[in-house]
């Protein structure tokens, strides 16, 4: 297993953390599975009311898609096979709260996470990119789920910008992607604790209350984002070029620039 939950039936609050530390908890098709199926059976658990979603080992809370995955596309250009298009609470019709604790490095495919969280508690040593256009390749869902959030300027810098910027917890917090920064080694305790007040309310209550904050934005977010398969068809280079992109800079190596 990828992936650990575990479930405190006094408070409510389950806690999902992905688990492959050793990869910067990169989600493999496993994990993208894992992640689905556990979304769509708390719908059905009424011990769980809110719910915390992390990432294992301090250095990152999730980096997207694994690089080593091998996602066969098909050939039409109108299409493409996203394998982390459901790995979101929102994407399996969960209505209860969730709420990500970031803890290291947030990138790419972590933002379908956090763009279906309620809100977002940050460790002050979280950072926050979009490495896509470095290596070839459109950021449709991640910036769609993070317009959002953010005003529209920092989206698309953080979106263009690739490996070249990180945007740090302080600054995240300050245009609106994060809702709270705490100490080092914090962000899960503190999401924890606002969990625990939620769920301590009528979860009937809770659960109209996020569908009315979602609705809010759901009628132009759905069509934005029925757009994002032809930008990725059209605009991604192929495979090979991605990967030779990926590996002229090497995993971990480059500079880059907090913000």
């Amino acid at each position: 297993m990828t992936l650990r939950t575990e479930t405190d039936k006094e408070t409510g609050v389950a806690v999902v953390t992905l688990d492959r530390p050793e990869k910067l908890n990169a989600i493999d098709l496993a994990t993208a599975g894992e992640l689905a199926g556990v979304w769509r059976a708390f719908r059905f658990d009424d011990e769980v009311r809110a719910v915390v979603v992390t990432g294992a080992g301090g250095r990152a809370f999730c980096t997207g898609l694994d690089r080593d995955v091998e996602v066969p596309q098909p050939s039409s250009p109108y299409t493409i096979d996203d394998p982390l298009i459901a790995i979101g609470p929102k994407a399996n019709d969960l209505w209860k709260p969730v709420i990500a604790a970031v803890e290291g490095m947030a990138c790419g495919g972590a933002f379908y996470l956090l763009g279906e969280s309620e809100f977002v508690v940050a460790s002050e040593e979280a950072t926050f990119f979009d490495p896509h256009t470095t290596y070839g390749m459109v950021s449709a869902y991640e910036a769609i789920h993070m317009a959002q959030r953010m005003p529209l300027g920092e989206v698309a810098r953080m979106s263009l910008m690739g490996t070249a910027e990180r945007v740090t917890a302080r600054r995240a917090y300050e245009t609106g992607l994060v809702s709270e920064v705490t100490a080092p080694g914090g962000a899960v305790e503190a999401a924890v604790r606002a969990a625990g007040v939620i769920a301590s309310y009528p979860t009937e209550a809770v659960q109209g209350t996020v569908r009315a904050v979602w609705s809010a934005k759901e009628a132009a977010r759905t069509q934005a984002l029925a757009h994002a398969p032809q930008l990725i068809a059209l605009g991604n280079l192929p495979a090979e070029r991605q990967g030779e992109l990926f590996r002229g800079r090497g995993r971990g190596s480059g500079e880059f620039r907090l913000r």
